[in-house]
């Protein structure tokens, strides 16, 4: 029998940043030996800092100008942990995260950006816009674009109401966005239309001119704009901000923001389309009020690090050799933004972060290896491409600087283009040769059965042999249920255990109570996704569900864990992470954790037994549904194929983070909403599908249900690789239930989204939701009450008829 190969050390990459992205990419070409890497990032997708401002500017949409760290890390085969680091332990070596466990590291790096220096000026935490964290400054800018795209149609009583926007920090950054900003809000409002290419520049500046609605204000305490450049460079970026109407204001130094009630334009009476005003004052006594600030001064790290008793800079930043190694603590790395180079200090621009993506991965590579590390040494000077918002771009090298000009953007926007393309278009390796978008019929995985990638790791001297049954040792167990009992709140307290982890015997004893009925349930999976903490939590979720769909309170759980082969202390690791996930939603639940059993294998598995009481009266079956009442289904539908999309890289990041989130939405106030309105029978949707659940249901209440396919919800992403024909393997077997279903046209209509939606009935769900027949006039309050539970999209997805005739048991129908 193959076995998995042994893991030995963890690298942990805090942050998804330039230099980081291009490890991933280098270790998905390259994988270390014997390492087990994990990413721990914030967000799914990481922003290119030169594609930004062209965003802003509206050249680029979202997704053209951010990396997918979520399939990034599927190539280079690296658990992916989507968490906001607080904290480090360097003396245990500990990453501390804010919504999980610790996490252990034998190496560590460290590329987490920058953000805007602390903002201590009054009022200006409460009321304005910092631009870093990106993804908190584009949904602020996103939300502007589209009150302002809202408020500007034909009649609007707000058209042409007068716009201000305040940009503090006359940087590069800041210069920079105000004219993309301008560009694109002028491209919004103003009825003229936008420059074409070739048209000379005197042109624009009064085509551009003619936008009187619009006024953004740039504040620089300094003498001139973006010191860092050369004379040229500020004197051309200040001449075409004047051209296009952007208000300098110079040796202004902001010294407190308060909230003001908007005025009216003076010149039309049109109330301000931005219902919020502030006005900023300066130490020189100026006034200006704005409705949006951004804020975009000299930039910071976060306080955790010097905290963490690391080596850093004046400013906070970690102070690195020439191998971008701590000058403190050789096991720690740091690049980009974050990372100061000791011999060698240059400006926080996004080209160093991309220069140290390669040094830093071979350094990585050398300090795991035990061989002697490179030195990187980073260019002096570097070529900077100013794009003006209005599709130009002005060149600065040194003391050289050019432009504005098209073609300068059309280089630049090459260049971007290109970069870009190494993370869109990552190279198929050798075990993945084949065609990526499998039919059907082809795919070889389900998502309960998904593989879970190894590296090619050398095989060890030592390999656990399967004559002790392969379970992990008592010491690490003991390690991990200590640890575990420590964290938890819940942990084996109650008085109806008899015997559980407290006291471990060969079994588990817990007392029933009189008059009430136990239930039971089990199921077991292979790891879906590649973060032992998360799967623990949706598999915990997904085990109760079946007690609280039949009405039950559950009592107790009983846990089955296979973990990947490693060294002891990394076998720990993973199995602390994993039973950390589940004790939390069955803590949750006030489910304790009685006991269990664990074994070493291939890859990452695990199950539970769960029980639960409930009353003979209040229990919940199948074959409880009635003529006249209608079906309310609590979750979308969509898991299995985007999964199984997941697998092929044709999954965006934020379509699994969404399906995750439903996934870790546990069902336990859902089954109580639906029994409080009158809820005669339940299911939960799972390996099944709806279709194959809902059968089970009419069958056993011997009646037919008229099925509403276009009220069925979907998870967002679901539709879209439905289309492409990717599905799990299980779907052809779910798919013998549609002999009984009517209507079997709806899979062949020419609609694509139809048949997609079709396929949705038949799609497995892992952790899905509560499938319930209620009486139909308690079905409006039953649904608002679901809403605000947080179960947002639930809905009526059809009603119960009698079995009439020679009817299929189910009908399908689009209204």
């Amino acid at each position: 029998m193959q076995r998995s190969q042994l893991v030995t050390k963890d690298l942990v990459l805090i942050g998804g940043g330039h230099s980081h992205a291009i490890v991933l990419r280098m270790l998905g070409m390259k994988p270390i030996p014997g390492i087990r890497v994990t990413l721990i990032t914030e967000a799914s997708d990481t922003p290119y800092s030169g594609m930004l401002p062209g965003h802003v500017a509206g050249f680029y949409t979202h997704e053209e100008c951010h990396i997918d760290l979520r399939c990034l890390a599927q190539f280079a085969q690296v658990q992916f942990y989507r968490d906001r680091v607080i904290g480090l332990d360097l003396v245990n070596k500990k990453v501390i995260c804010a919504n999980r466990p610790p996490v252990a590291y034998d190496l560590l790096s460290v590329d987490i950006g920058s953000t805007p220096a602390q903002i201590s000026v009054p009022g200006a935490a409460e009321y304005a816009i910092p631009a870093k964290p990106v993804s908190q400054f584009l949904q602020h800018w996103d939300e502007l674009c589209r009150d302002v795209t809202v408020a500007d149609p034909p009649n609007s009583p707000c058209k042409g109401g007068l716009l201000r926007l305040g940009i503090v920090g006359g940087g590069a950054g800041g210069v920079e966005l105000a004219m993309a900003m301008q560009g694109h809000l002028q491209s919004i409002r103003s009825p003229q239309p936008r420059l074409k290419r070739g048209a000379k520049s005197s042109l624009l500046f009064r085509e551009e001119r003619k936008d009187r609605d619009l006024e953004i204000h740039l504040f620089q305490r300094g003498d001139e704009l973006m010191p860092n450049y050369n004379s040229w460079v500020r004197h051309r970026c200040q001449e075409i901000l004047i051209q296009k109407g952007i208000q300098i204001h110079l040796r202004e130094t902001v010294c407190k923001i308060k909230k003001s009630f908007p005025t009216p334009d003076s010149r039309t009476g049109a109330q301000p389309c931005v219902p919020t005003s502030h006005t900023i004052n300066c130490e020189s006594g100026l006034q200006v009020e704005c409705d949006r600030i951004f804020w975009v001064t000299q930039a910071s790290a976060p306080d955790w690090l010097e905290a963490a008793g690391i080596a850093t800079d004046e400013r906070g930043f970690i102070l690195v050799n020439n191998a971008l190694q701590s000058i403190s603590h050789p096991d720690v790395f740091a690049a980009g933004d974050i990372a100061s180079m000791a011999n060698y200090p240059r400006p926080k621009a996004g080209v160093f972060a991309v220069r140290q993506g390669k040094p830093l991965f071979k350094n990585l590579r050398r300090a795991i290896l035990g061989q002697s590390l490179q030195p990187y040494k980073p260019q002096k000077q570097y070529l900077s491409l100013i794009g003006t918002g209005d599709g130009k771009a002005i060149a600065a090298w040194g003391n050289f600087g050019f432009g504005a000009t098209g073609w300068l953007w059309r280089w630049k926007d090459a260049i971007d283009r290109k970069f870009m393309q190494r993370f869109s278009n990552l190279p198929q390796m050798a075990e993945k040769s084949q065609k990526s978008k499998v039919k059907s019929q082809n795919l070889k995985s389900t998502i309960q059965n998904p593989p879970t990638p190894t590296l090619p790791l050398p095989t060890p001297s030592k390999m656990p042999c399967a004559g002790c049954g392969s379970k992990v040792s008592s010491t690490v167990l003991e390690r991990v249920l200590n640890q575990i009992k420590q964290d938890s709140t819940n942990w084996c307290d109650r008085q109806d255990i008899i015997i559980g982890l407290d006291a471990p015997d060969d079994a588990a004893v817990v007392e029933v109570p009189g008059g009430l009925w136990m239930v039971h349930t089990i199921d077991h999976f292979r790891s879906l996704i590649n973060d032992p903490y998360i799967f623990g939590k949706i598999t915990a979720n997904h085990c109760l569900s079946d007690i609280f769909a039949m009405g039950a309170t559950p009592q107790s759980a009983l846990a089955i864990a296979t973990i990947p082969y490693a060294l002891e202390s990394k076998t720990e690791e993973t199995l602390y992470q994993l039973l950390s996930g589940a004790v939390k939603v069955l803590s949750d639940a006030q489910t304790p954790l009685v006991g269990g059993h664990t074994t070493e294998g291939a890859e990452l598995e695990f199950g539970l037994s769960c029980n639960g009481l409930v009353h003979p009266d209040k229990l919940l079956r199948k074959g409880g549904m009635l003529a006249g009442q209608v079906l309310i289904l609590t979750k979308a539908l969509g898991t299995g194929t985007l999964f199984a999309a997941e697998m092929q890289r044709e999954a965006k990041g934020d379509w699994i983070d969404r399906a995750v989130t439903s996934m870790l939405q546990s069902n336990q106030v859902a089954a109580a909403c639906l029994m409080a309105h009158g809820a005669t029978a339940c299911t939960d949707v799972t390996g099944f599908g709806l279709a194959g659940h809902l059968y089970e249901m009419v069958r056993a209440s011997q009646v037919a249900v008229d099925l509403n396919l276009a009220a069925i919800p979907a998870l967002e992403g679901a539709i879209a690789t439905l289309q492409k024909g990717i599905v799990s393997s299980l779907q052809a077997e779910n798919l013998r239930i549609a002999h009984f279903i009517t209507d079997l046209n709806i899979a062949r209509a020419e609609s694509v989204s139809q048949s997609a939606r079709y396929s949705l009935l038949f799609d497995p769900q892992t952790s899905g939701g509560l499938l319930a027949s209620i009486p139909a006039e308690q079905a409006n309050q039953c649904l608002n009450n679901l809403h605000g539970l947080g179960y947002a999209q639930s809905c009526t997805i059809g009603k119960v008829v009698d079995l009439e005739g020679d009817r299929q048991p189910i009908a399908l129908s689009i209204l």
